[in-house]
């Protein structure tokens, strides 16, 4: 099939280089030509695991090509996939005028039959925003090529993203017209071989599934957060909670995980977009708000209890951070509790040595240069002159790590652990002052 992406950022570069692996023909498109002429370079300018390897090999097969011309892209797919971006506004909706603006773009240059399927995370009723879009650039050329819209939002995990796509364990499509759900269907086919998880509902529901999955997901995550703060209080380790409520195969074991909070792309945006949603209809998700308000807090729960250890006064202290990236295998910045870490430390006169095996140039970008603020190029290279380790992200190579070495650089044999990596026992036996989340002192 011949398939246009508009928008290179994590989903639409993901989704092109992942249907070209399939052998199909796709164009990728975007206003940025900086951007573009990087990928045609097969420069990658996102972090994520397999991704380079597929995008250079598809390019140069010829099934992948990178365009700043809207007209040649929207020539060339039958299939217009949008996969802009839809940044959270000062009010915590969902900002849709990139998808409109594609939408009119694919309405500008059409002459035939267009298939308009939305990747992008959107509120209900983007859809119904997109097709007046379209119809009001289409009566104004006084032309009226058929087109369908459909959604078909994605659910790809930074780090996995590759693996999710191509096999995917649900793909959602909403639309009411048979014939593009049929399109879709032959599309995807190819992803799932060995079983179909194809679904086909409203556009409206598949449009508010996104939501309510990465709102399920964040509520999880705040949930068992709020339970070991509680858990810290009662002399009860949040780890063996989890393992508990894991093995009922109504909870399952995922994000169950006790922490410093979540973040990224899409947790944040999604919950406040859906919270936007519900109170522009006279509802308060009081579930939802109460899972932002869990983690709003819980990022600042290391400085809190860094706080508690040295004092309000921190000048003079220098710390150690290992992990910038707001989760292992991306370097996505957004939203990342390492910055409330950051900040919170350099605001009460401490110095930060920060590192990363991936992040650290984004976070360069994100953070620009802040006094007391320094980067190593190792994760022992960030322990020298540390009063003490904090550990915001749980990269595998912190899983390990030489603790003599540690014990010897820091200051003070103090780790703050902001997710659990360690067994409290353990690193008492090896001489550390230790502090995990939710986890009582032995």
């Amino acid at each position: 099939m011949k398939i246009t992406v508009i928008g290179t950022g994590y989903v639409g570069l993901v989704t092109g280089a992942c249907l070209a692996e399939m052998g199909n023909h796709v164009v990728c498109m975007d206003h940025d030509a900086a951007r573009i002429g990087a990928l045609r370079q097969g420069h990658i300018p996102i972090h994520e695991p397999g991704l380079s390897d597929i995008v250079v090999r598809n390019a140069h097969a010829g099934r992948l090509k990178f365009t700043t011309d809207m007209a040649q892209a929207v020539a060339h797919g039958v299939i217009q996939m949008i996969a802009v971006g839809t940044p959270s506004g000062e009010d915590g909706s969902a900002d849709l005028q990139h998808v409109l603006a594609a939408a009119r773009a694919v309405a500008q240059h059409m002459e035939q039959y267009k298939l308009v399927v939305t990747k992008s995370t959107v509120p209900v009723g983007t859809a119904d925003k997109v097709r007046q879009a379209m119809d009001a650039v289409l009566a104004e050329r006084a032309t009226q090529p058929a087109y369908s819209i459909a959604s078909n939002p994605e659910f790809l995990k930074e780090g996995s993203a590759v693996q999710d796509f191509m096999r995917p364990d649900r793909v959602i499509v909403g639309t009411s017209d048979a014939e593009a759900a049929s399109r879709l269907h032959t599309l995807y086919a190819p992803f799932m071989r060995n079983r179909d998880r194809f679904v086909v509902m409203d556009v409206r529901s598949a449009e508010f599934t996104k939501y309510a999955a990465n709102a399920m997901l964040a509520t999880r995550i705040s949930f068992m957060n709020e339970l070991a703060l509680l858990s810290e209080t009662l002399g009860v380790d949040i780890e063996h909670v989890r393992n508990g409520m894991g093995m009922d195969p109504r909870i399952g074991t995922h994000f169950l995980y006790a922490g410093a909070g979540y973040g990224g792309s899409c947790f944040p945006k999604d919950v406040s977009a859906l919270l936007k949603t519900a109170s522009d209809h006279g509802h308060h998700l009081q579930v939802l708000e109460g899972v932002k308000a869990v983690n709003d807090r819980q990022k600042g729960v290391l400085v809190r209890k860094v706080l508690a250890r040295f004092g309000p006064d921190l000048s003079g202290l220098r710390f150690a951070l290992w992990g910038l990236a707001f989760k292992p295998g991306t370097d996505d910045m957004r939203e990342a509790p390492s910055l409330t870490v950051i900040y919170d430390l350099l605001e009460r006169g401490a110095e930060v040595c920060a590192y990363d095996p991936v992040a650290i140039a984004q976070a360069r970008k994100t953070l620009g240069d802040r006094k007391g603020l320094h980067f190593a190029d190792s994760a022992n290279a960030a322990l020298d002159g540390a009063t003490a380790l904090i550990i915001v992200t749980e990269w595998k190579e912190f899983r390990s790590p030489d603790f003599d070495h540690i014990a010897a650089t820091l200051r003070a044999p103090v780790i703050f652990d902001g997710r659990n990596l360690f067994e409290p026992t353990e690193m008492k036996t090896l001489g550390f002052e230790y502090h995990p989340i939710g986890r009582a002192a032995p």
